[in-house]
């Protein structure tokens, strides 16, 4: 017997990766699979990117960088929060990461002891709970359901603290579910916390520029919260470099403080060609962002209208991102050929089965009534795809 750690032992594994996996599988066996389960662009990175990744090869940016990320790609990140989204931040106020994931695991990792409280609103991104029950801490959902569209009110946040809550996680635009919160919306919980000088609120961003409302808004900017707020960002999703593994925390120092010296044991600066391929996503030319947001916006507005038609599945219009989260309700409890379709995770099962989609139940994001469908892929992929799901679910009796 080979005991893993109580530790390991607690973890879930990710069920967005297990899916895409199992259709991987499927693929191999010849298969005609079509993976909406993953969360990753189908474009290729820039080409301006790839440039200077290139010629950060050839300039020798093959050493080890600072820990926290070479200053000149802290600066640009610096400058791009001024720019876009009026926080000020200097580079001692920013970490450099293996990615957003690695980022947010850093600042829990940094802040949450045995018996911590963490506030995540649910629907919520899969790894969130998981972080915190890595540090010890306890996970705490609040859960904002499709009639609110998926966002929690200020009035359910107030009702989720007690003594014990030490951070609150918030996700504008929503992995899994695309809601977007507003700046009223944002003010509303910001006043809730104002009030608790203590907690500390941890805003992922990863998915920024991918919003179909303009403006993007973070809760950083208001001044009565923003000295312990963590902003959580990276180029995977907008710049379509989910491979490079570059995200980032500002915030605080005595956060980023303390997520450089734990970076520091465990995996030090991130890959020195990938930060230079960031800074030239910062600083040069913004028009691939554009070009990615009014694609995925054109898909959003297929896959929505095409779901709509599917009688017993109920789908909102998500505002960013690129998933679509229907509710599945009404297909729980029918069965097709001897299976029974007890669960959303059971649902997305037979969907991969029957109909060879590839979709997460939404068990995995705590809402178990409805699956997680990423409308990253083509326009005919979609519609290849939803027309398989709209035979399938037919099926059920």
């Amino acid at each position: 017997m080979n005991p893993v750690s109580s530790r390991l032992a607690a973890l879930s594994p990710s069920e967005t990766l297990a899916m895409s996996q199992k259709s991987n599988e499927l693929k191999a066996q010849g298969v005609d699979v079509i993976n909406l389960s993953v969360g990753e662009p189908d474009f290729a990175t820039p080409d301006h990117i790839k440039g200077a990744a290139k010629k950060a090869i050839d300039d020798n940016f093959s050493f080890y960088s600072p820990v926290p990320g070479y200053l000149a790609l802290r600066k640009a990140i610096a400058d791009k929060l001024q720019r876009e989204n009026n926080l000020t931040y200097s580079p001692d106020q920013i970490v450099c990461s293996n990615g957003a994931k690695q980022s947010i695991c850093n600042v829990i990792l940094s802040i949450i002891d045995k018996n911590d409280e963490v506030i995540i609103p649910a629907p919520y991104w899969v790894s969130y709970p998981e972080m915190v029950k890595l540090a010890g801490g306890t996970p705490v959902s609040v859960y904002g359901g499709i009639e609110q569209d998926f966002k929690i009110t200020p009035l359910q946040l107030e009702g989720a603290i007690t003594p014990k809550t030490k951070a609150v996680i918030l996700c504008s635009p929503s992995n899994p579910t695309g809601s977007v919160y507003t700046r009223d919306e944002l003010n509303g919980l910001a006043d809730v916390l104002a009030k608790y000088p203590d907690i500390v609120i941890l805003s992922d961003e990863i998915y920024e520029h991918i919003n179909y409302v303009g403006q993007h808004e973070s809760i950083a900017q208001f001044d009565k919260v923003c000295d312990r707020v963590v902003v959580v960002n990276g180029v995977s999703k907008g710049y379509a470099m989910t491979g490079w593994r570059i995200g980032w925390i500002a915030g605080p120092k005595w956060i980023t403080a303390a997520c450089s010296k734990l970076q520091g044991q465990y995996t030090s600066g991130p890959s020195s060609i990938s930060q230079k391929a960031a800074e030239a996503a910062y600083t040069g030319d913004q028009t691939c962002v554009s070009e990615m947001r009014k694609a995925f916006e054109r898909r959003r507005n297929l896959i929505v209208g095409l779901l709509s038609a599917i009688s017993g599945l109920k789908v909102n219009n998500p505002m960013g991102a690129f998933y679509v989260f229907p509710e599945c309700k009404s297909y729980l409890g029918k069965s097709f050929g001897g299976k029974k379709i007890d669960s959303a995770a059971d649902l997305a099962m037979y969907l991969l089965e029957e109909g060879h989609v590839a979709c997460v139940g939404g068990d995995a994001f705590g809402a178990p009534g409805c699956i997680r469908l990423s409308y990253a892929a083509s326009d005919e992929q979609i519609e290849k795809a939803i027309a398989r799901i709209k035979e399938a679910l037919s099926k059920l009796t």
